[in-house]
């Protein structure tokens, strides 16, 4: 008798939902009746509220069942979930749920789909076949497929990927590096993580394409201490990549060398910018570096170095495999290709959603975070990360795109977004966004370190009131304008964006009257 397998994700999320219990639980209540069950440990989904959400594959097709708690399981299997039986939690053909329906996964094509750590299961879903190609081809034609296909990096500046890699490749050196950044730390953010614990080998092999393409020899991957399971996951990749001959002294039999190493975050929200990033790399404190010199120049122990994030290397693969313009087709004007953007905060249906550039906020809000958890209207948005603007509802049909956004005074970013209903105060917003600039700054640059202080001062006396608040939101202004043209880096140049986002568009949460935000701001 053949076992019916089950697909239950073994991601951080769907572990703190209780999915261990779960596995456990299916586990003994198969034992029990006599069935035989293979348990598959899968990546997530992205359907976070369905979380744990068990699959069991039928002739079908997937069948999708959730959230499974412990005490749902004999239920499940009095009401023949092997056979794809009808309950309560059955949310029919995973493929058919109109959240997963109607995305665009390139880059998260096999999240939820493969066993992680197996080998077998990455090359029958396509894996390593970008690699394949890139290894018959010169560094400078693999530098120019990822330039024509249009792929920025997919964190905060959204600079030219194909540019960095052309400066590393023209850049003379004995050694030359590729590094990771996942040092996911915005707030609403999870695609980095959900990528690392499901699919590693996208990463491995981004990584190993990147080391092609610019003759370097060793990669690293910083990621969050925050992050054990993934670390855990990436650990066991790489190992398990070595032994099937994907990287080492003949990385896929091209004789060339390109080997990667995990290296584990203390913590430090600053060290998600890239050169805080490689004075941590380098042993020391985590504090932003002067450019120039670029890091594409002297980088990582002085030496070249491409810094790309998780979801800008994980790209890359497909770019190889498909060419650039499969890529290049997804996607508006120069925002090109797709973006997992992470629905968090105040939502129904909280989770990742991978689409082409191009949609709204009001598309992703409702068409797929089903609107506010509370039932409440929505009133408020942030969008990329605790550094990015909140964006009122007049704003929310704005197409998401680098330069659109741009011209809104907002950012895109990581593409995580964290909605707020109308019981929201943004004054408290506006604090929190200084607060954090204040306790995150690495101290290098005055605007940052004192600014972000006297930032927070100066929010707490507006909130306090009196006859002098007029002349305070003034003083905020002041410190935001200071903060945006002479901090060092992005963190206190970008801290001004929510708060004065929130000064501008909901005004009467600062005691203040819509033609004075607007004289203010003039």
């Amino acid at each position: 008798m053949n076992p019916v397998t089950l697909y239950l994700p073994r991601d951080a999320a769907a572990l703190a939902m209780d999915a261990d219990a779960v596995a456990t639980a299916i586990e003994h209540e198969a034992k029990q009746r006599g069935q035989a069950v293979k348990l598959v440990r899968n990546g997530s989904r992205g359907l976070l509220w369905l979380e744990p959400l068990v699959e069991v594959a039928t002739p079908a097709g997937r069948i999708a069942y959730g959230p499974v708690q412990p005490e749902d399981v004999p239920a499940l299997f009095d009401a023949g979930w092997l056979q794809g039986g009808a309950h309560a939690l059955c949310h029919g053909l995973t493929d058919d749920i109109p959240y997963l329906k109607n995305q665009e996964r390139l880059t998260f094509a096999r999240v939820g789909i493969t066993d992680p750590l197996s080998t077998e299961d990455y090359l029958a879903h396509g894996g390593m076949a970008g690699v394949r190609r890139a290894i018959g081809m010169t560094p400078q034609a693999i530098v120019d497929e990822v330039t024509q296909s249009g792929l920025r990096g997919r964190g905060g500046a959204a600079f030219p990927t194909g540019i960095k890699w052309k400066t590393v490749l023209s850049s003379p050196a004995d050694q030359k590096y590729i590094v990771c950044n996942a040092d996911e730390g915005d707030s609403g953010t999870f695609a980095d993580r959900l990528l690392m614990e499901g699919d590693p080998y996208v990463l491995i092999e981004g990584m190993t394409i990147a080391g092609l393409a610019v003759q370097a020899t060793m990669g690293y991957l910083y990621v969050r201490s925050e992050y054990p399971h993934a670390i855990a996951t990436l650990e066991a990749a790489i190992e398990r990549a070595r032994d099937a001959g994907w990287l080492g002294d003949d990385a896929h039999g091209s004789g060339r060398r390109f080997d990667l190493e995990v290296r584990k975050g203390a913590g430090a929200y600053i060290c998600g910018e890239e050169t805080s990033l490689l004075e941590s790399l380098e042993g020391k404190r985590g504090v932003v570096r002067a450019k120039p010199p670029l890091p594409a120049m002297r980088g990582l122990f002085g030496k070249p170095t491409v810094i790309n994030n998780v979801i800008s290397l994980a790209s890359v693969p497909i770019i190889l495999a498909r060419g650039a313009a499969f890529y290049r087709n997804y996607g508006v004007g120069r925002s090109q290709g797709t973006l997992p953007f992470q629905l968090a905060g105040n939502l129904k249906h909280g989770g990742l959603v991978e689409k082409a550039f191009g949609l709204t906020l009001r598309d992703l809000l409702y068409g797929f975070g089903g609107g506010s958890a509370t039932g409440r209207p929505l009133r408020a948005v942030q969008v990329g990360g605790p550094l990015g603007a909140y964006l009122p509802e007049s704003q929310w049909d704005v197409p998401l795109d680098y330069e659109a956004y741009a011209k809104i005074s907002a950012m895109i970013g990581h593409g995580g977004l964290v909605a707020f209903d109308d019981s929201v105060d943004m004054l408290r917003m506006a604090r929190y966004a200084m607060a954090f600039c204040a306790v995150e700054s690495c101290g290098k640059c005055t605007p940052c370190r004192i600014g972000s202080t006297r930032g927070v001062e100066t929010l707490d006396k507006i909130a306090a009131g009196g006859p002098a608040r007029e002349q305070q939101v003034h003083l905020l202004r002041d410190l935001c304008d200071t903060m945006l043209g002479g901090s060092l880096c992005a963190l206190g140049g970008m801290a001004p964006y929510p708060v004065l986002s929130a000064l501008n568009h909901f005004p009467e949460d600062f005691g203040v009257s819509a033609d004075h935000a607007a004289t203010t701001a003039a």
